[in-house]
């Protein structure tokens, strides 16, 4: 089963002090709180692609895990 990463672990690899809010999985919908400095949707889209390469990748190492 793969892992999806969310816009949410996104977010937060990119500012882990970010306060946010959004609803289901959508860019769109993101809402900046308590003064945290908006982040670009497409840096959080690229950010969201990467992080998912990066665990797509290791999926033979947590398979001979098992």
């Amino acid at each position: 089963m793969a892992n999806e990463i969310t816009i949410g672990k996104a977010i937060l690899e990119i500012n882990a002090d970010a306060k946010y809010t959004f609803r289901g999985d959508d860019a769109d919908t993101i809402e900046w709180i308590d003064g945290t400095t908006p982040i670009a949707k497409a840096d959080i889209l690229a950010k969201q692609i990467e992080l998912q390469a990066e665990y797509d990748a290791l999926a033979y190492a947590r398979a001979r895990d098992i």
